[in-house]
């Protein structure tokens, strides 16, 4: 691999650190959240879900935005405003300035998303799987480090606002990294004009398969995220060791994402590798339900795996169904814009039902009916026909 790719590759990895931090900070410190600003679950769940569902919002603005500008002002502009927003949590102390920060947040990583995938596969078409992997495991990196240190940074400066507006400096380092390592010639504009040849994805039989199959392995993550510390914690685990239980999950989630390009190089039916993750996911979720601590600790760390196998192949599966570069941005953008908004909702709706039944019994009800709908979906993938 030359330099100017490693070059280009390190760039994206620190710009996906970005992409999930000022999201998945909130669920170590949900119950602390929770009642220093006397708000019910259901509110402290919109500060995940109104981020993910702008992610779905906002990601067809990718396509418009990628005509007024190019990639790399683009995502540089992006970045600065995840920065901005994580930044202004230190000042936040009332509910609406959180709710306004997980707006603007959604937003910006709605958009960006896409725009990455369409770099990749601009740069590197014959490395898609590999590169997206990368891509994966640079956003599960920022999860995990958000998930393992917010509840580290609230007990070292006595302050949750502090400790979620921390997560600014990724932003900082990532502006500076992106604006050096990125030269003005490789993030031309794409395209200025929709080819003829591009196919529809809205009336597209296979890409609504695929936003259905992406919606739900969304959900099942964002759920996790933002409720399995709840969940241990209602079984008698602190909030620090509840926080290190989420970091564990997240670290077994890299290490898939690293593994997995070099197991597909070798068996490269993904349709199997699915199969396979969601069947460790479903013993992973029914560990959760004997509820013993090592039985807790055992389905985090399946559960890690299921995460870090199902987000890249989610996102390599549209990319592998385009036939050009406007197709992947088109179906990129149709994929993330549909199934971020059905990923909002899944966690708001774990918070109205613990509001209402005050258990997470039915939070772990759930989970296991995300996997088998999962299961359903990859099923419908398999009928449809994998493109070679």
């Amino acid at each position: 691999m030359k330099w100017k790719e490693i070059l280009i590759i390190m760039a994206i990895f620190i710009v996906s650190l970005n992409l999930r931090p000022a999201i998945t900070s909130i669920g170590p410190l949900l119950n602390t959240i929770r009642a220093d600003l006397h708000i019910s679950g259901t509110q402290v769940s919109l500060l995940t879900a109104i981020p993910v569902f702008c992610m779905g919002l906002f990601a067809p603005l990718a396509v418009p935005m990628q005509r007024r500008f190019d990639l790399r002002s683009a995502i540089f502009m992006l970045i600065a405003l995840i920065g901005v927003a994580t930044f202004m949590r230190m000042f936040a102390a009332s509910y609406s300035m959180l709710l306004a920060t997980s707006l603007l947040v959604g937003f910006a990583i709605a958009i960006i998303s896409p725009m990455l995938n369409t770099f990749i596969k601009m740069h590197f078409p014959h490395k898609v799987a590999t590169v997206v992997s990368i891509y994966s495991l640079a956003m599960g990196a920022g999860a995990t480090l958000s998930a393992g240190f917010t509840a580290v940074f609230y007990e070292y400066f006595g302050k949750w606002t502090t400790a979620l507006g921390v997560w600014s400096v990724l932003a900082v380092i990532a502006l500076i990294v992106w604006r050096f390592a990125i030269k003005p010639d490789e993030g031309a504009t794409l395209f200025t004009a929709i080819s003829s040849e591009v196919r529809n994805p809205w009336k597209t039989k296979k890409a609504w398969i695929l936003l259905l199959f992406f919606g739900m392995q969304a959900s099942l993550f964002f759920s996790l995220m933002t409720w399995l510390a709840p969940v241990a914690m209602e079984h008698g685990f602190s909030v620090i060791t509840a926080g290190t239980i989420l970091t564990a999950m997240s670290l077994v989630q890299l290490t898939t994402n690293a593994l997995l390009p070099s197991f597909l190089a070798k068996y490269p039916n993904h349709i199997a590798w699915l199969f396979i993750l969601l069947a460790v996911g479903s013993i992973g979720a029914s560990c959760l339900f004997i509820g013993t601590s090592s039985a807790i600790w055992a389905g985090a760390m399946l559960l890690g795996v299921t995460l870090g196998g199902l987000f890249p192949l989610a996102l390599t599966l549209p990319l592998n169904e385009a036939r050009n570069r406007e197709e992947a941005n088109a179906w990129s953008s149709m994929v993330m814009s549909g199934g971020f908004m059905m990923s909002a909702m899944i966690p708001l709706f774990i918070g109205f039902v613990y509001d209402m039944m005050q258990s997470h019994f039915y939070t772990k009800i759930i989970f296991a009916l995300l996997l088998l709908a999962l299961f359903l979906a990859v099923f419908a993938i398999s009928r449809a026909g994998e493109k070679k």
